[in-house]
């Protein structure tokens, strides 16, 4: 059975950072160097929000409300994704969230493009 584990979440005041890590585990039919990966977060009351994607060419994309403060990478020998976020803000505040789709897309900040998701890391932002 593969799980996604993410960890790293945490409470910080705003401009403060804190890097997500997303690690798969389990046997899977594909390398892991063939996902495409995915953070999106979700608020209490609200949708769950593609927030950064990165895709089996390491290409990236960014949801406008967090282009140049977040960067996603990824280590294909470690099976890990990360996401790297800096000058947080109180409406970054939300359960962040990995998620694997097999292949390449374009609409990887779409959540109906994966498959498969981790349990969730809590972020709150403090002012």
């Amino acid at each position: 059975q593969v799980q996604l584990v993410e960890s790293g979440g945490g409470s910080v005041q705003a401009g403060g950072s804190l890097r997500l890590s997303c690690g798969m585990f389990g046997y899977t039919a594909y390398s892991y160097s063939y996902y495409s990966l995915g953070w999106f977060r979700q608020a209490p009351g609200k949708e769950r929000d593609g927030v950064a994607a990165i895709g089996i060419d390491s290409s990236t994309t960014y949801a406008d409300s967090v282009k140049g403060r977040f960067t996603i990478s990824r280590d294909n020998g470690k099976n890990t994704l990360y996401l790297q976020m800096n000058s947080l803000k109180p409406e970054d505040t939300a359960m962040y969230y990995c998620a694997t789709h097999v292949g390449q897309s374009n609409r990887l900040l779409e959540a109906s493009s994966y498959n498969r998701w981790g349990q969730g890391t809590q972020v709150t932002v403090s002012s």
